[in-house]
């Protein structure tokens, strides 16, 4: 058995060790470490959650990437019509990392009640569209099905629906303004089949989605005329390489635009998180560093004797500083557990049962998401262990400094 090992356990396992004056100050270590392990847990848990849940929802809405006319100036309406007919289109396969392809077309309109009205934004969407975030968002109903004949199935959401008084199954009228030179209106009857919330409210205030032939009707366009392409990608954290190989790969008459740059000052809030997140992991870390040196440090003044002896029976500084070096790795050990133990039943307490709601007017979401990774806990778990035993190193130093002699007589 290890020499230097064997004496570290024997030191945590006395009773005197236990309740020695060095104890309050060893669990106050343990304390910050568990504390600190707590902390960068649930910073990292619910800063990425939160990116990631609401990088998701305007992705749900707008696609990864946009493509659609150059005149089209990115607006709430789909002005210029663009052919379907293209290279890229269904299948984008000459640039790597997209995911899946669909076709759009926005136009503004009005909702009408006996009693209210609304601006709304009507997105039709077609029989390729990726139905997946919706069926996370869907409430009440079903979705609606496009791959069929023209009908009047509509998804709408949650926050109109409470506003205007809907529910599944009730009529609604829409009006829409023709261009400039015809001042006409002309008004749509469809059928709500589905409420969907996604938390967003800015999206959730303006968007009504139904089959895009209804905007082809009202725009007159033709069956292969579209308003928008929307691009999602594989990851994510490529959307800026992707969005410029998109750009190259079309046509000179269209324009792309990836969501980091449409809602830039969303994901400029959001990379503060970021910056906050290891922000927190420097300071708990510093913090549970700084506490276990001073545990070190009580722990050497108090086995000073015990120091003299073992030099004067043969070992050497570094020898007895590993003593003390797996006493604290123990401590560190003890400190991670509890901190995982607490944290992460928080975080699972959170994921489940949704006990921290937020203001989604501030934050896009209703209620705090959590991220969890084995991969990051592993890797903050490991990370804290080895930079907390290397702040160690330099105060176990000071064994170095006892003399043998002193040391035995030391009281």
């Amino acid at each position: 058995m290890n020499f230097e090992f064997f004496i570290a356990r024997r030191i945590i396992a006395s009773k005197d060790y236990k309740s020695s004056i060095s104890a309050p100050i060893i669990k106050i270590a343990i304390t910050a470490i568990a504390i600190g392990i707590i902390m960068m847990l649930v910073s990292i848990a619910t800063g990425v959650g939160l990116q990631e849940k609401i990088r998701e929802k305007v992705s749900a809405f707008n696609g990864d990437i946009i493509i659609t006319n150059f005149d089209t100036n990115f607006s709430n309406d789909s002005q210029i019509p663009i052919s379907k007919n293209q290279d890229f289109y269904p299948n984008f396969s000459s640039v790597d990392g997209i995911d899946h392809i669909q076709v759009t077309a926005l136009k503004g309109g009005v909702i009408r009640t006996a009693e209210n009205f609304e601006g709304i934004v009507v997105k039709g969407v077609g029989d390729d569209y990726n139905w997946n975030a919706f069926s996370d968002f869907l409430i009440e109903g079903r979705l609606p099905n496009y791959s069929e004949n023209l009908n009047d199935e509509i998804l709408l959401s949650q926050y109109l629906a409470n506003r205007l008084a809907f529910k599944v199954g009730d009529r609604v009228n829409t009006f829409f303004l023709q261009d400039a030179e015809n001042k006409k209106t002309r008004s749509l009857g469809l059928k709500i089949v589905g409420i969907y919330n996604s938390g967003f409210q800015q999206f959730d205030e303006q968007y009504l989605i139904t089959d895009i032939r209804h905007i082809q009707r009202l725009n007159k366009w033709d069956d292969d005329q579209i308003g928008a392409f929307e691009v999602f990608v594989d990851d994510f954290d490529n959307i800026q390489e992707v969005g410029n190989a998109v750009y190259n790969e079309t046509a000179s008459t269209l324009d792309t635009q990836t969501i980091r740059q449409k809602y830039g000052a969303i994901f400029e809030w959001l990379d503060l998180f970021d910056f906050n997140i290891f922000l927190i992991i420097g300071i708990m870390i510093l913090v549970a560093g700084i506490n276990m040196i001073t545990a070190l440090l009580v722990l050497i003044l108090e086995r000073t004797q015990m120091i003299g002896i073992l030099k004067a029976l043969g070992s050497n500084d570094w020898s007895v500083r590993k003593v003390f070096i797996y006493n604290a790795m123990y401590l560190i050990g003890v400190g991670l557990f509890w901190g995982n133990l607490i944290g992460l039943g928080l975080l699972f307490l959170q994921k489940y049962f949704k006990l921290f709601p937020l203001n989604p007017d501030t934050y896009y979401v209703t209620e705090a998401p959590v991220y969890i990774d084995a991969g990051y806990i592993l890797l903050l778990n490991g990370g804290t262990f080895i930079l907390c035993l290397l702040m160690l190193l330099i105060p176990s130093y000071i064994i170095a400094k006892i003399s043998p002699v002193k040391a035995i007589r030391f009281e």
